[in-house]
């Protein structure tokens, strides 16, 4: 409420035109207008974002698996991994969008590579550090890698596979909506793209904040879901 009542203030402090920073009751006015227009393409950029962050998720702790479990796939699929967080996003939309096309698979894929890295790296990371005792517990009892894995490794990765998961349901939605912004029929970044070139920026301001919201209300629920995962870790 108070950054809501900034915002008014320095729209009406300021004398802004609307096409340079819309008050906030013109915004709620924008959605007013067409609601059902923005709630649709809305549900485009969300249903992207969910697939991407889905299969971002399970490809990630995949890898991370693979990993682990083979010094081969190490040395062949780290550095691939590496080299794709270091390629600017916006230097694979293009080419993603020329490949895939405009639809959705090409910014369902755009969010997994947007997220990819960080699941993968987080859930590795946990497969590796785990506890002293807990390794010689292994040891002692002679279990398989197999047994291993199951009984000692995957518990004590699973609040690193927590963390990772809560930073991709932040960064998933970018991933779809740097495929839009590249190339697209429809979704929110689109509807921010032909306001601003009209100069309509009340409806993109309406577009931006049905984005701000999507992002919240994921990472609330990742983090519901998250927490249950790891029931057992304590929070402080």
């Amino acid at each position: 409420m108070l950054f809501l009542l900034c915002w008014e203030g320095i729209v009406r402090l300021f004398e802004l035109p609307n096409f340079m920073l819309p008050s906030p009751v013109r915004v709620v006015d924008a959605f007013a207008r067409q609601p059902s227009f923005l709630l649709y393409h809305a549900s485009l950029t969300l249903g992207e974002t969910l697939l991407g962050f889905v299969f971002g998720v399970l490809a990630g702790a995949a890898v991370a698996l693979l990993l682990w479990a083979s010094p081969l796939a190490r040395r062949g699929l780290l550095p691939v991994v590496l080299v794709t967080q270091a390629l600017p996003v916006f230097a694979i939309a293009p080419i993603l969008v020329l490949w895939l096309g405009f639809g959705l698979t090409s910014k369902v894929v755009m969010a997994i590579l947007v997220i990819f890295f960080a699941v993968t790296s987080s859930f590795y990371d946990g497969l590796r550090q785990m506890e002293p005792g807990l390794v010689d517990l292994a040891r002692l009892y002679r279990v398989s890698r197999l047994r291993e894995l199951w009984l000692f490794r995957l518990p004590s990765a699973l609040p690193a596979l927590a963390s990772g998961i809560r930073i991709a349901a932040v960064f998933a939605p970018i991933g779809a909506v740097v495929g839009e912004w590249v190339g697209a029929k429809g979704g929110l970044a689109f509807i921010m793209l032909q306001s601003n070139a009209r100069m309509q920026t009340d409806v993109m301001f309406a577009a931006l904040i049905l984005l701000a919201l999507m992002v919240l209300c994921l990472r609330a629920i990742v983090d519901r879901v998250t927490r249950w995962l790891v029931h057992w870790q304590a929070e402080t």
